[in-house]
């Protein structure tokens, strides 16, 4: 009986002290998602232990993605060369051995710019007649030339824009961002999507673009309906009432710690964090959307319909959302993949998206938000100097040289950066790598992009990679 009597004992022990343990790696656990952004931590949701590293030049970034590839040749990389080997062949010396999208093993003939360009403000910037709003902006904003990226085709080079690798499944930098430095609000996500479209072909944009990858899965960003209810569900059902659901939560709140302590599964403490979001979002959304508030000059200022699922309503819901403390806003436009009739279809792109973009830099100006708030604006990439007919004159996808531009806290105001050669095919001066875009991105925000990983498969996985990244200093008051 003695060996049976010690083996019981021995059971016992483990049992109740495996539950005892599992009770403190629940709290353990409930401390670090408060401290990871996950629970409510006074106004908002705290990041890691010992972010941001150094003091921040901005608490926020709004990144403005024309989806489909503007072409850097008729907004900001006027090429008078290129103007003058119009219907010429493309030198072979440019394109030999190098990766093209649609133009692959075709007569490449040089297509010159199909607008004017002229220098605005004070500090002289050359922006096409596409943009008449951002003329206005010149000197505020700093133009990037010299943009490479490394994927040709819409969805892997969106993918790579987002998390910084091809590979699929990556944390995108919205949710990166969040979980380093939590959010500002506990009413709202830290991390929030919004699309329109108008322009031509408009590329579908999948919700993985702003996964959160191997982190965990609360740090994901959410998708903002453009017109209708912003969030499905967010209204309680008929004869429910807030006391009602506010005791529905904290019941399976007190079921899911219930089993979190037998199991230690993180994606029970997001499922809990979930429905404590979800809750408050039934008083902060509707809010947050209901603009009656705004002004008219206002509205007017940004063209905004609101309900209408506009880029510019998604800019006017933007800066409420910057003013409620969410942390990482990004609005696409689809629309830009520009095969053939360029003219037109820029044209039609241009009407839905230079006025609002004018409007939010402004608006976030005069309200004193634009000193710490980081503006990003481009697409996945650029376009071919090479003629490409589909109902008029066209371009290709091209990665070897495009223009973005940023804006807001810490960065030069009327200054452009880097350069491609006289056909604007590559980027030949002041190179500017997607990953250090995030780097520099990174570093306004407080974050040592060297020192911000997570272990994942054996490696210590970051938004910048492993290859050298460099932070653009040249570009930064």
């Amino acid at each position: 009986m003695h060996p049976l009597a010690t083996c019981l004992n021995r059971r016992t022990f483990l049992f109740r002290t495996g539950l005892g343990l599992g009770s403190l790696a629940l709290s353990s656990l409930l401390h670090d998602e408060r401290a990871a952004g996950a629970l409510p931590s006074g106004s908002g949701t705290g990041g890691l232990t010992g972010f941001p590293h150094f003091p921040p030049k901005v608490k926020r970034v709004i990144f403005l993605c024309m989806a489909g590839g503007p072409s850097h040749l008729e907004t900001f990389d006027y090429k008078p060369v290129l103007a003058e080997m119009d219907g010429q062949p493309m030198p072979d010396s440019f394109t030999q051995g190098q990766p093209i999208a649609q133009l692959q093993g075709k007569e490449l003939k040089c297509q010159g710019p199909l607008t004017k360009f002229g220098k605005y403000g004070q500090s002289g910037q050359e922006i096409s007649d596409f943009l008449p709003w951002h003329q206005k902006l010149a000197d505020d904003i700093c133009i990037i030339r010299s943009m490479v990226t490394e994927q040709i085709n819409h969805d892997p080079a969106h993918t790579f824009m987002n998390t910084g690798t091809a590979l699929s499944g990556r944390p995108s930098m919205g949710s990166w961002i969040n979980y380093g430095l939590g959010s500002e609000t506990k009413e709202l996500p830290g991390f929030v999507v919004m699309t329109s479209i108008g322009g031509r072909n408009p590329q579908p944009i999948a919700s993985r673009q702003w996964g959160p990858g191997f982190l965990p899965s609360r740090f994901q960003g959410v998708e903002f309906n453009a017109s209708g209810d912003p969030v499905h569900y967010v209204a309680n059902p008929p004869g429910v009432t807030m006391p009602q659901q506010r005791r529905l939560v904290d019941t399976i709140k007190q079921l899911n710690e219930h089993r979190n302590a037998r199991v230690d599964n993180p994606e029970i403490a997001t499922r809990i964090a979930a429905y404590e979001m979800a809750f408050r979002m039934q008083t902060s959304v509707p809010e947050l959307v209901d603009v009656s508030d705004e002004p008219k000059h206002i509205l007017d200022m940004y063209g905004a319909t609101p309900g209408d699922g506009s880029f510019a309503s998604n800019c006017l819901l933007a800066r409420r959302l910057a003013e409620r403390g969410v942390r990482f806003i990004h609005l696409y436009h689809r629309g830009w993949d520009h095969h053939g009739d360029l003219v037109r279809y820029m044209n039609i792109c241009s009407e839905l998206t230079d006025k609002p973009t004018w409007a939010l830099l402004t608006d976030l100006k005069q309200r004193g938000m634009l000193e710490d708030t980081l503006i990003i604006w481009g697409g996945e990439f650029g376009r071919t100097p090479m003629f490409q007919g589909k109902g008029g004159a066209g371009r290709d996808h091209h990665i070897k040289g495009f223009s973005m531009w940023m804006a807001g806290g810490g960065l030069k105001g009327g200054v452009t950066h880097g350069a491609t050669d006289d056909l604007g095919y590559n980027a030949v001066d002041n190179v500017v790598h997607v990953r250090d875009l995030h780097a520099t991105m990174l570093h306004l925000l407080g974050i040592d992009h060297k020192r911000f990983s997570v272990p994942y498969q054996g490696l210590d996985m970051r938004l910048t990679g492993v290859e050298p990244s460099h932070i653009l200093r040249e570009i930064m008051a």
